[in-house]
């Protein structure tokens, strides 16, 4: 059964509360934190950009630094993001992408824009990084989106083989690329695997790259060095470090305000340090302008 992992209290009144699962493996892979259902299966959303980014380095890609970083993120569309994914398409056009075009989640760079684009949608490192898998294996790119591509196929190997576990279910992401569905724990084990591979390091040394200016992940992984962090859509959140801790949180209304504070919460009750992010366990709630609750743990 899922459980309370968070409530929202203003006033002194508890107004909401966030039900889901979460789960915590110490580096030896035993469970170290278990909260919840954590062997349904979830739909990782942006959580899967590591793995993508993986698979798409496997097949030939050109990614290193910060363009695997980006390729394993999900960006503010700021301009040097936009940057960067021009170059990863190497020349390929812009229109080759099939991510939605949107505005940049970075406010600054929105308020200068006339018009949403492709470049500038939170996906586009990936689809880039997944048009230059193509390019580099010959594989078709007008098609790369669809499940039954090669490009995909390897993704979900790759998926399958760090989660120790098959995919149950495969689905449309917000992007519009396949996403597969798998337990928390498998999504877990997933990311413990990840930890050893070139994906994380380049997003531990290039966290502006995974999200941007203020982004949450990028804040959690400059404060926490050697960190992986990457949320996604739907209140689904994964957390690794560098000695192989691993978290996977899942809420099921959907909202990811308290997932990196639950997240955080699982790492310390494993014995891992996160007091340089203590300022992320709980989130401020605001009435008139002056702070009046909190969105806090409970589990």
């Amino acid at each position: 059964m899922p459980a309370l992992l968070a409530e929202v209290t203003r006033s002194g009144f508890v107004e909401s509360l966030h039900h889901g699962s979460v789960i915590g493996l110490l580096p030896s892979g035993e469970v170290g934190v278990a909260v919840g259902a954590v062997e349904d299966p979830v739909l990782p959303r942006s959580c899967m950009k590591p793995f993508q980014a993986l698979a798409c380095l496997s097949a030939g890609a050109p990614l290193a630094g910060p363009s695997l970083a980006i390729a394993a993120g999900s960006h503010t569309g700021e301009n040097r993001h936009v940057e960067l994914v021009r170059q990863l398409l190497g020349g390929l056009p812009v229109g080759l992408l099939r991510c939605p075009p949107s505005w940049p989640e970075d406010e600054e760079t929105r308020q200068r824009l006339k018009e949403p684009s492709r470049v500038r949608m939170n996906c586009s490192g990936k689809h880039a990084a997944m048009l230059a898998a193509c390019v580099a294996s010959r594989w078709p790119t007008q098609t790369y989106l669809e499940p039954s591509h090669p490009l995909q196929q390897l993704v979900r190997r790759t998926l399958e083989e760090l989660a120790g576990e098959s995919v149950v279910h495969t689905a449309i992401d917000g992007c519009g690329a396949p996403v597969f569905a798998l337990s928390l724990h498998g999504l877990a084990r997933a990311m413990q695997g990840l930890v050893r591979t070139p994906v994380a390091d380049a997003m531990r040394g290039f966290p502006e790259y995974v999200g941007g200016t203020g982004h949450v992940n990028t804040v959690i992984m400059q404060r926490l060095p050697g960190v992986v962090a990457k949320g996604g859509a739907e209140g689904v959140l994964v957390l690794a470090t560098a000695a192989g801790h691993a978290v996977a949180v899942k809420v099921l209304d959907g909202n990811p305000r308290a997932t990196t504070a639950i997240g955080l919460t699982a790492l310390a009750a494993m014995g891992f340090d996160v007091s340089p992010a203590k300022e992320s366990l709980a989130v401020p709630v605001t009435g008139g302008g002056q702070v009046v609750g909190e969105v806090r743990v409970v589990f």
